[in-house]
Order: C-alpha cells, then structure tokens, then sequence
C-alpha cells in the first residue's frame, strides 16, 4: 500500500495558523503589537488575538500588561532551548564542561549563535561565595562579555555586526566619548583576540568576575565561558 504524498496529507489548519503568529514573532526579534504582528502574520487583527490567547494559556506568547505588545513566551525560550541541546556540538560538548567545571573549580558555560545573540544553553556552576548571574537562556553582550567578544572576534555574520554597533553607540554615549573612538577601541580589541585566540573580560559585563572564552572548533556555532573570581 503506498503512503500517501506528502502534499495530499490532512493537517491541522488552527496549529498551523498559530504558528505563523510564532514564526512573525520569532523572526520580528522584539515585542510586537496586535496590529503589527497580525500583518506581519498574514491575518485579520481579530483572527490573530483569538488565536494567541490560546498562544498564551500555553505559554509559548506573553503578553505585556503596560504596553499591550505580544512576545514569544516562556514556553517557547524552553522548546528552542531543548532544540539547541540536540544539536551535535551542544551535545558533544556537554562532558567537556563537566569536566572543565571539576577541573578547574570555575563556573562554566556553553553559548551557541542563536536568533536574538549569543546564548547560553548550558550553565555548571562551581558552587563558592562567587555568583555568576547566568542561566540557560541569556543572551550575552557582544562588547562587554568574554563570549560575545569571542563571537564577535570570530564569527562572520551581518547580523552579529548590526548587533555589535549598537552597543558600540551604547558604549560610547555613556562614556562620553566619540562614536569613531570606541569603534578603534572595539576594533582593536577584537584584533588582539583574533591573534591570540581567546577573549577576555574583567568585570565589564558581571562586577568583581573575569571572563575567558573561546571558540570550539565550529566557530560561530558554540563558545565556552570561564568565570572566576577577580
């Protein structure tokens, strides 16, 4: 008996109505408001209100009580970070930082290039009077953390550079010093990582904690992050 084609095969429409909302939230990378992200979804703003209230009984959308904006939920930061997790390196890399943590008494972590930045998929904690405030889920800075710079020293993407010159203009406002200056500044310090192939930050992105991290073999894929007390 054959198997029917894949394009005569029934589905669901509601799920896959749902998940063009998903799909414009996820690719939007902010909050989104009911008119917005029902355009951006293909549908009326009422069809799209009815569909995420179900969205958010669910916990894959939240939506922000001041604001009104809709955004991808909790439930969704869970299904794409266990869809991380199953990736090859992630997988494979997951005994190196056991190992690494009982080795070197620091706290370690793995950070993969996702959607929204640098991400931490997982987190293994030393223990000790130092706390890192990191979980699975964070998404780091590009400028001033040890991981993102690696990332950003190493990693070609148009995407990581518009990231990075946000901050730069962020960086370079609250220390009052000039756009082209903290672009050298940042340049040179990415240069630095390139040739010596680990990057580092002191405090800069969590007080009173040095960072180090380096790319795997798969640049632009994952990163481990060292950190210790300063």
């Amino acid at each position: 008996m054959e198997k029917p084609k894949t394009k005569d095969r029934q589905g669901i429409q509601s799920i896959e109505v749902g998940g063009k909302l998903l799909q414009a939230l996820a690719a939007n990378g902010r909050a989104m408001m009911l008119r917005d992200l029902a355009k951006a979804a293909g549908m009326p703003a009422a069809k799209a209100h009815r569909y995420l209230v179900s969205l958010i009984r669910m916990g894959l959308v939240e939506q922000d009580q001041t604001s009104g904006r809709y955004d991808l939920g909790s439930f969704s930061l869970e299904l794409g970070l266990a869809a991380m997790g199953r990736l090859d390196p992630v997988r494979l890399a997951t005994p190196i930082l056991e190992d690494l943590c009982e080795r070197l008494g620091e706290t370690v972590a793995l950070a993969v290039w996702g959607n929204h930045g640098a991400t931490v998929v997982r987190l293994l904690e030393a223990g000790g009077p130092i706390t890192v405030a990191l979980r699975a889920g964070t998404v780091l800075p590009l400028a001033s953390s040890a991981t993102g710079r690696a990332f950003a020293a190493f990693f070609r993407s148009p995407y990581l550079r518009q990231l990075l010159e946000v901050e730069i203009k962020a960086n370079a406002e609250a220390n009052g010093t000039t756009l082209a200056a903290a672009r050298r500044e940042m340049d040179g310090l990415l240069s630095e990582i390139r040739n010596q192939g680990i990057a580092r930050a002191s405090g800069s992105y969590s007080p009173g904690v040095n960072q180090r991290a380096k790319l795997t073999r798969q640049p632009g894929i994952s990163a481990l992050n060292f950190d210790h007390p300063g």
